[in-house]
């Protein structure tokens, strides 16, 4: 067995082959064009017999070699470059350079059998980008409203008794109406105002085009069970689908859990038995659990009975909602599962 590790960066990849030893076979450093990725996918091919290759951060930098060396036949997995950093700590050789990161990502792939495995159906990445698009309008507009509030404190000081929180379009109609309103002395206020306004009810046209899109992205996949669960609406389920990329990648609940980061990791020693907060994870999945947790610890019976048993488990109320979002994520992932298998089984159309 071969396996390759590869530290992509933006502009050179570089590439190291280890045995089952861990005994370094050879190194190659390319850089990021098409030929270049070919090139790289044809010296990994140069080596006999099976083969793994290790990518860190296989959906980031890695991205475009990755879906090459799928394309070419390679198997290919996922290393977080939080292992890579660990990996090389325990390795010999002292200080970090590019070719020292690819033989740690190579030999800790040696060691980690359950690394997630990548495919070029799981790096459809549509889903995840129409979501963080939406996202990131969000966050703009976020930072708009703020604008337009300290711009109103001073043209219409008491606006809101009129306009009401300015999340809405009514809201923002509303709002310009007082600013046209406002004294002549503040002209330069009151322009940069109307285009806060103006901005905002852009930012809502096209957050709306956008969830559109996300729905429309959902249907082929069917979500069924996925959107079954309480608290799970079309853009959570986008979210937790787009993150994924595929749930087949994943052995068990347990290790969906973990890469969630709402799987407690274990400090005991000897006879003290203790767990701590993970911190780790995709917290944009850790993110959407804790939206579905909130959801359901308001409108779930269920959750509402699990939150009110907890105290007398000496849980306070921060440590039920992870145990929660714990229960949470074995639910989702049974889900998902569920419905990449019904999909699986639904026979293809014909034309």
């Amino acid at each position: 067995m071969v396996i390759i590790g590869i530290d992509p960066h933006s502009t050179t990849h570089v590439a190291a082959a280890v045995d089952e030893h861990g005994q370094l076979l050879g190194s190659i450093q390319v850089g990021a064009s098409p030929q270049q990725l070919q090139g790289l996918a044809g010296w990994v091919g140069g080596f006999q017999g099976p083969r793994l290759v290790a990518v860190e951060g296989a959906r980031g930098y890695g991205l475009a070699l990755t879906r090459v060396l799928l394309a070419a036949g390679e198997r290919v997995v996922d290393v977080a470059p939080a292992l890579t950093a660990a990996g090389r700590r325990r390795g010999r050789a002292r200080g970090k350079d590019d070719r020292i990161d690819a033989i740690a990502v190579a030999r800790l792939a040696r060691q980690e059998p359950g690394l997630p495995a990548l495919s070029l159906v799981g790096l459809n990445a549509d889903l995840k980008l129409l979501v963080d698009a939406r996202d990131q309008l969000v966050v703009e507009a976020g930072r708009v409203r703020n604008r337009l509030h300290a711009l109103l404190l001073v043209l219409a000081p008491g606006y809101r008794t009129s306009t009401g929180a300015l999340a809405k379009l009514p809201a923002l109609r509303r709002a310009r109406r007082l600013i046209e309103r406002a004294a002549p002395g503040e002209a330069v206020r009151a322009r940069l105002a109307l285009a806060a306004v103006a901005r905002l009810e852009a930012l809502e046209d096209e957050c709306a085009q956008l969830e559109h899109e996300v729905k429309a992205a959902l249907t082929p996949l069917r979500p069924t069970r996925l959107l079954a669960i309480c608290g799970v609406g079309a853009l959570t389920a986008a979210k937790l689908l787009g993150e994924t990329h595929s749930v087949d990648r994943f052995a068990s609940a347990a290790a969906f859990a973990a890469h969630t980061g709402t799987a407690p990791i274990p400090v005991s020693s000897g006879n003290t038995q203790r767990h701590r907060l993970s911190r780790s994870g995709n917290r944009q999945l850790n993110r959407a659990l804790f939206t579905i947790a909130m959801c359901q610890a308001r409108w779930d019976p269920n959750a509402r009975a699990y939150l009110a048993r907890k105290p007398s488990e000496a849980k306070s109320p921060a440590e039920a909602r992870r145990c929660l979002k714990r229960h949470l994520a074995n639910v989702v992932y049974r889900a998902m599962v569920a419905d990449a298998q019904a999909l699986q089984a639904t026979p293809t159309p014909t034309a």
